[in-house]
Formats: structure tokens, sequence, C-alpha cells
């Protein structure tokens, strides 16, 4: 009898296990990478953020129009000037294949700065450091600092721009943020 009941609870579980591989819960689509591949071993990939629809959060002292709405953002001096953001990434055909965060600090106080995060779920993470000031043109360059999966053996650089929608479109966005990365594989050394 007890030999039965274990047979059973093991082929259970066997039946449990082929029926999750076959008829998985959970079918993620990856999407596919739109990378520009050059003949230096780098690429460069571009992601947009069309504002505001792409905002998820949005945390500043003052803020008018906190999102989400009902947001406290904390008042303590050690918060003035900094400004908090979550965002929705696209690719460059306009599929959301991620998440960032942008940091930025304008305070007397400390060193003005901006910082990115993005996520990517399917290749992995990179956390990029802006410089505060806009080049010619309206870009903002930055370094890639640290990275994960696919790109924790890059470095490089990614440029931040705005541009404004000019469509005069109902609905459309007030504008887009713009980030094109431009990574090279590290060498090796021997």
């Amino acid at each position: 009898m007890f030999k039965t009941f274990v047979f059973g609870i093991l082929l259970g579980v066997a039946a449990a296990a082929a029926a999750l591989y076959y008829v998985p819960v959970v079918d993620q689509e990856r999407e596919q990478s739109l990378i520009v591949v050059h003949p230096n071993h780098g690429n460069t990939e571009s992601f947009r953020v069309n504002v505001p629809m792409d905002r998820i959060l949005i945390g500043a002292q003052g803020q008018a129009r906190p999102e989400p709405v009902g947001l406290d953002w904390p008042m303590d001096e050690q918060f003035s000037g900094l400004r908090t953001e979550l965002f929705k990434v696209r690719n460059a055909k306009d599929v959301v294949v991620g998440v960032a965060s942008r940091i930025s600090s304008n305070s007397d106080e400390r060193e003005e700065i901006i910082e990115w995060v993005l996520h990517l779920p399917a290749r992995g993470s990179f956390y990029v450091e802006m410089q505060p000031t806009a080049a010619e043109g309206g870009y903002r360059i930055g370094e890639l600092r640290a990275g994960t999966r696919d790109f924790i053996s890059l470095e490089g650089q990614v440029t931040e721009r705005w541009v404004a929608d000019t469509s005069g479109f109902e609905g459309a966005p007030a504008g887009r943020i713009e980030l094109i990365t431009v990574f090279v594989n590290q060498e090796a050394e021997l």
C-alpha cells in the first residue's frame, strides 16, 4: 500500500512537470533587439520615452501634479532639488521593451547630477552617468558605468536628447526623450 502511495505521488509530480513544460503558465514574448553593429565590434541602439504617456512616476518637491496622483514626496531638506522619474522605455519600433529611472539634482548644496538606469528584462540593466550640461545641439552625453547580463562586458556612451512634438495632433505626446547607446565590448587583457 505504501509503495502504491509513493508511486502515485511520483507519477503526479512527473505529470505536473510535463504539463508545465508543454503548457507554460507564462509565455513571455521577447522583442527582437534593434541593434546596428559596427566594424569595430561596437553597436548602436536607440530607445525613446514618449512624455507624458510613458511616465510612471515623477517625484520632486513642490510638484504641481505628482504622478501617480496622491504621491507624497518627502519635504526634507536632503531631498531639495532632487527629481526622480520612472518611465516605460520603447525601442525604435515604438514597442515597450523595459523601464528606466532618471534621477537629477540641481541643488545648491550638492553637485548637479543626471543618472539613468535602464532595465530591459530579457537582456539586463545598465547604469549611465550623464553630463549635467547639454552639448551643442541639445544633446547630453553620458558614460556607461555598470551593467548586468548582456551589458556587463560593455563600455561606451549614451546620448540623451529632448525632441518636442511638432505634429499638432490632438493626443500626441508633448515630445520624447531619445536615448542612443554606443557600446563596445571591452578588450580582454592577456
